[in-house]
């Protein structure tokens, strides 16, 4: 039998895990603006990350509350929309996967980079490029309190 019309991957998780697994990897590719994850996980990722940031782009207050919305966090959701999508100047496309040469040692599996095509500067860096300790939280609203 074939896979006809199955899309998407599992990832050996179920459906909240699936969700969480891409949730969390969103909030750390706008954090550090590349990260270092499995291929497959980098290709899942990037068309749900690029829904994202062309909401992010639009910026008006709907569609910030549905980035926030799809982050999980007011506080990236906010950074991505105020400091990230202005300094992207491309219609699509916003992301880039790099197959990296090493496998995982543990089974295995092949790693890739995804990282934004245009170069993301935060005020937060200093003049090496270096990220200062006081970046920003992570936490949410309910996380907080």
């Amino acid at each position: 039998m074939h896979k006809h019309g199955i899309k998407g991957r599992k990832f050996g998780r179920e459906r909240d895990q699936r969700r969480a697994l891409m949730r969390g990897l969103m909030c750390q590719l706008v954090e550090h603006s590349r990260i270092k994850t499995t291929l497959p996980k980098a290709k899942e990722l990037r068309p749900k990350m690029e829904k994202v940031i062309s909401k992010a782009k639009k910026g008006d207050l709907a569609n910030r509350r549905r980035v926030i919305a799809a982050l999980d966090s007011v506080s990236l959701g906010n950074y991505l929309v105020d400091t990230v999508a202005p300094q992207i100047k491309r219609d699509s496309g916003y992301l880039r996967i790099v197959k990296l040469d090493e496998n995982r040692v543990g089974d295995n599996t092949e790693m890739a980079q995804i990282e934004f095509v245009d170069p993301i500067t935060t005020s937060d860096e200093d003049s090496e490029g270096q990220v200062k300790e006081n970046v920003k939280s992570t936490k949410t609203d309910g996380e907080a309190k």
